[in-house]
């Protein structure tokens, strides 16, 4: 019986034994991984038991082990225990965003209209003209922590958020904001809500720091807040992370009705909400932020990166009075302070009236863009101005697979196989990412791809009822 074919012998995964060799643990995780990565086995798929593959390759069983333990590190495949061994659903997914290939069309990473980075590398210019430039690099971290303070506050108030400037904290950028907030207020084995499908940062950092994170079922507004109050019955959450205002990745926009029901289930239960505003600006009548609504159980976070300049790694944070001290000094004993130059670059965005123009040049953009969109999938169009739009896919598409024969198209696309949280969806989507190509035409060429594949990806009518 031939031992290096696929198709000769009844395993999901077949090695070649005479490609094996010392030291022979590293060589099978290396086939594995290539395995994996160039398609042959997809996302899901059960590997044979470890001791039938080792009897197989005629192997030990601790160097199958020592070779699946690579490859678990490498978040290639994973572990369920009575069931067996996988393959991860973000393996292949991983892979395609490393790639250098200059025929891609970029759909994938949201990239916000780059060309306005000269604006940024103006201010920062004349800002190191200026006679004190040298204390923008001194060690003893921000100066004029006031005024940046104030100048944020004037700048949430457009959103009609009343601010104080005691309350407010200049982090680097969103990430670094999210890693205060759950390092100050949640422990290793909290639970927090989150939607079924949300940034995906947010769940590598929550998976990070030990935090479970607790998909509540929603709708078209959103988080549904009967679902949320049952779950808080039944197990003990403790807070809540949402995006309202254009959630990353749906786009859904929740209504303030919603939004004044989450609040009120919030209020009751005691939880704290995480309101991450990073899209709010796309959305033309925006309701009021929820922090508004607690304003004495919840953090509200805004990046200026992604409405003005993707490299200015600049974020506000607006805590309660009564937390205040115990946010500063979880910014201080994780050291995550923000540099200097940054927080000056940012407040003259403000200041300047720069910041406001980037805005809304880039919501015109962002129309534009969507008006592209618009075109070629008509049924599919959320806030007219937003970054991204989410699709399902065709009936049994699965994501990886799709954003797979994409790669291969010349097209790079997410699935919502990367923003799950818990288990298997019974559908797949797509988040395209409208702002990142460079040009409208690029834009345009690539979304034609997509609507190609989605084409032919779907089960002909005919077909489907006779599968049924």
């Amino acid at each position: 019986m031939p031992i290096n074919s696929f198709d000769n012998y009844p395993m999901t995964w077949c090695p070649a034994r005479a490609e094996l060799h010392p030291p022979f643990y590293r060589a099978l995780a290396a086939q594995l991984e290539y395995d994996i990565l160039s398609g042959r086995l997809l996302p899901h798929t059960k590997l044979p038991p470890q001791r039938e593959l080792a009897d197989f390759l005629d192997l030990n069983l601790s160097t199958v082990t020592r070779a699946f333990r690579l490859c678990t590190d490498k978040g290639l495949i994973y572990a369920v225990i009575g069931r067996g061994t996988f393959v991860s659903p973000n393996a292949v997914l991983h892979d395609t965003m490393g790639g250098t290939e200059k025929s891609i069309i970029e759909l994938g990473s949201i990239h916000p209209y780059e060309e306005f980075n000269e604006i940024l590398a103006d201010t920062a210019r004349d800002i190191l003209r200026g006679k004190d430039a040298a204390r923008l690099f001194a060690l003893s971290g921000v100066q004029d922590e006031d005024r940046h303070a104030r100048t944020a506050c004037s700048w949430l108030a457009r959103v009609s958020l009343a601010a104080e400037p005691a309350n407010l904290l200049l982090t680097s950028g969103t990430q670094s904001a999210l890693a205060i907030v759950l390092t100050a207020l949640f422990d290793a084995g909290d639970r927090i809500a989150v939607d079924g499908y949300t940034y995906a940062n947010f769940i590598g950092l929550a998976k990070q720091l030990n935090i479970r994170l607790i998909p509540i079922e929603g709708d078209g507004d959103g988080m549904m807040p009967d679902a949320l109050a049952r779950q808080r019955q039944q197990i003990n959450i403790k807070g809540v992370y949402l995006m309202p205002s254009c959630a990353n990745p749906t786009g859904i926009v929740m209504p303030e009705e919603r939004r004044r029901k989450i609040a009120a289930v919030l209020r009751k239960h005691n939880m704290f909400l995480i309101e991450d505003d990073a899209y709010g600006f796309t959305v033309r009548e925006n309701a009021v932020p929820m922090t508004m609504l607690l304003p004495r159980q919840s953090v509200y976070l805004h990046s200026l990166s992604k409405l003005t300049c993707p490299g200015l790694r600049v974020a506000y944070m607006l805590v309660p009075a009564h937390l205040r001290q115990l946010f500063r000094r979880t910014v201080r004993s994780i050291s995550m302070t923000i540099p200097p130059l940054s927080a000056e670059i940012a407040s003259e965005l403000i200041a300047s009236g720069a910041a406001e123009r980037i805005m809304r040049e880039k919501c015109r953009m962002s129309e534009e863009r969507n008006r592209i969109f618009r075109g070629i999938f008509p049924a599919h169009t959320r806030n007219t101005r937003s970054f991204f739009q989410w699709m399902p896919l065709p009936v049994g598409c699965g994501g990886a697979n799709f954003e797979a024969q994409a790669q291969h198209r010349g097209v790079r696309v997410l699935s919502s196989d990367r923003f799950a949280v818990g288990g298997e969806a019974e559908h797949s989507f797509i988040r395209l990412a409208l702002c990142s190509p460079p040009t409208n035409e690029e834009l345009a060429r690539g979304l034609r791809i997509v609507h190609d594949l989605m084409e032919e990806n779907t089960i002909p009518l005919q077909t489907e009822t006779l599968i049924l």
